[in-house]
């Protein structure tokens, strides 16, 4: 598995991560970096029809080996990675037959990667890890995506034998912000379906995810001096303060699972003049999602009519659940299925409590379910690749070509 490590670690550390205050595609310069490698890559291993465009966005074909008339299917990843956190001077390292017990990312810190903690270590003892130092995140999200995509493509060229129709890949920049898809030309990719490289844990298959909004309120408040402040001053932190008070306490991400959606307050700032709240909206459940919506909309509404016309609230969507696109053509899910089946991976499949550029890329009529990538811990100091799944992964990419060429259309 050596050549698969080399490859994410020669990814993982080009600094890609993305910036929502951006207003450029990418939204980073840094992201070119490793999207002309991927270009010059691809060429190297004998894809055809490589391009970039002009936004970053990376395409090539892998030519089909037989005549039949077999439907083009494509694989996709992102080259950006969180925001959350530094991507700056990754430093991955490889623990060969973990033993079980604590790692330790950086002694100086004293941040340890525990099962104690982190319980789902305990399944890949004997297996390879990559790690991080401690001071970064890694980009297994979704550098292992991207790997396991270019390692697919170069072992079906590598075996001819392997019956396969036409296969696209892409790798996108900006997806952490939500812009994954935006520029994504559809036409270009000419691909019947897909499938976007972006999951988690070994077996994940994901064809729901949340529907998706921002919301940011917005209240201006009167400073007066406070000894002579009363029926005058109107203090904007204590209005915005009575707004997150009666959002529900329970529906919030850290209590939250499965298909419970949630409101998530992200960013928060505040003065008497002015007090405004960043938060996201998320349910898998349409009618749910509306509601949602509604309520903080009639929760500004009801403030506004106590304290006078102070606070706004700016809503907008950012993506729906891409079931409702997918389950006409179940037929692309049950393929993954089988594939992963085939190879001895219990199939995970469950919603995804998240978005990937596949739920908006459904939307705009290409179905992509989302295949796991074999990560965990994303967007932190704490996450880690476990080498044996991304081989898994790869494995799977190769049997889906495999199994949709084997099928009469």
């Amino acid at each position: 598995m050596q050549p698969l490590i080399d490859r994410f670690i020669s990814y993982a550390t080009i600094d890609t991560q993305s910036d929502p205050a951006s207003d450029t595609t990418p939204s980073t310069e840094k992201q070119w970096q490793l999207a002309r490698k991927l270009v010059e890559e691809l060429r190297q291993i004998g894809m055809q029809e490589v391009q970039i465009d002009q936004n970053a966005y990376v395409m090539a074909t892998l030519p089909p080996t037989t005549d039949k008339k077999v439907p083009t299917i494509g694989f996709i990843s992102h080259l950006d990675t969180s925001p959350d956190f530094s991507g700056t001077q990754v430093r991955p390292r490889v623990v060969e037959n973990y033993d079980g017990s604590d790692i330790v990312l950086n002694a100086e810190n004293n941040l340890v990667l525990s099962p104690d903690y982190f319980e789902e270590l305990k399944r890949y003892k004997g297996q390879s890890l990559i790690v991080t130092d401690g001071t970064t995140l890694l980009g297994a999200d979704d550098k292992a995506g991207i790997t396991e995509i270019v390692s697919a493509m170069e072992y079906l060229i590598q075996h001819p034998e392997i019956p396969h129709g036409k296969v696209r890949v892409a790798f996108t920049p900006d997806e952490e912000i939500g812009r994954g898809a935006h520029k994504f030309d559809l036409g270009a990719f000419g691909a019947d379906w897909a499938y976007t490289m972006d999951g988690s844990t070994l077996g994940e298959l994901e064809y729901e995810n949340f529907n998706a909004a921002r919301a940011k309120v917005l209240v201006k408040g009167k400073s007066v001096h406070p000894g002579y402040a009363k029926n005058k001053m109107v203090n904007a932190i204590g209005i915005l303060t009575e707004f997150l008070a009666a959002l529900p306490q329970h529906e919030v991400p850290e209590r939250t699972e499965g298909r419970e959606g949630f409101f998530h307050v992200h960013k928060l700032s505040g003065e008497i003049e002015k007090a405004e709240a960043e938060l996201i909206i998320r349910d898998h459940d349409r009618q749910l999602f509306e509601d949602r919506k509604r309520f903080l909309t009639d929760l500004v509404r009801d403030i506004n009519q106590r304290h006078g016309d102070f606070a706004t609230i700016d809503l907008k969507d950012q993506y729906y659940n891409m079931k409702e696109k997918v389950a006409p053509v179940f037929h692309i899910v049950e393929i993954a299925r089988e594939a992963m089946e085939s190879l001895g991976i219990v199939p995970d499949i469950k919603p995804i409590r998240g978005g990937t550029d596949g739920s908006q890329l459904s939307y705009m009529g290409l179905p992509c379910p989302n295949i796991f990538a074999g990560g965990h811990n994303f967007h932190g100091k704490y996450e880690y690749l476990p080498v044996e799944s991304m081989q898994k992964a790869v494995d799977v990419i190769v049997k889906i070509c495999e199994l949709t060429a084997s099928r009469s259309w």
